[in-house]
């Protein structure tokens, strides 16, 4: 069950190999194993895009990209996982990263007001910029090992459940031979 949702979610492969932003990776966004589904992929693919998803720059699909080719877990499913940091969730996560980075760092959270601008940008990271990097890090990795450690296990357990449900199938004529006819 769980490969045949992620494989209706994930986008399109041929799109993502010709992407303009993921052309800088060249042939190596070809190989197989990219482009494999099943539960390590899976599960580590969600937990890189989850990481990725914390990091505060732009181009957050490229960073996905290339944590993909190096951890070799499956492509899409890491640059379509970034988009839980999107418009609507954004000042959300990163204001949580800020006050738990601030709480790490015994750190009063000081109210500020939120600005659009490179010019509040600019005189704001002094105050904000140290407990904010480190919430994203600790959020980042909070946030990417609990995915992996809940994908690995819903994958898993969707397989036993698959396994027993056939086994019962099997099993299940009544007649508890286990060969379907009934007869010896």
């Amino acid at each position: 069950m769980p490969k045949k949702t992620i494989k209706r979610l994930m986008p399109n492969p041929e799109k993502l190999r010709h992407h303009k932003h993921l052309r800088v990776f060249g042939d190596v966004i070809d190989r197989p194993g990219l482009w494999h589904l099943n539960r390590r992929s899976a599960a580590g693919a969600l937990a890189a895009g989850m990481f990725v998803a914390w990091v505060p720059v732009p181009f957050q699909m490229i960073l996905a990209a290339a944590a993909a080719i190096l951890l070799g877990v499956n492509l899409p499913l890491a640059v379509a996982t970034v988009w839980f940091t999107n418009p609507v969730t954004m000042p959300f996560m990163f204001y949580l990263a800020y006050l738990v980075g601030a709480s790490m760092l015994g750190m009063e959270a000081g109210h500020f007001q939120f600005e659009l601008s490179w010019e509040w940008l600019e005189t704001s990271l002094g105050q904000i910029g140290e407990p904010f990097l480190l919430g994203c890090l600790i959020l980042g990795i909070g946030s990417s090992l609990f995915t992996y450690l809940v994908i690995n296990s819903l994958w898993r357990y969707s397989i036993l459940f698959s396994w027993k449900k056939r086994q019962k199938k099997r099993n299940g004529n009544g007649n508890g031979n286990g060969n379907g006819n009934g007869k010896r």
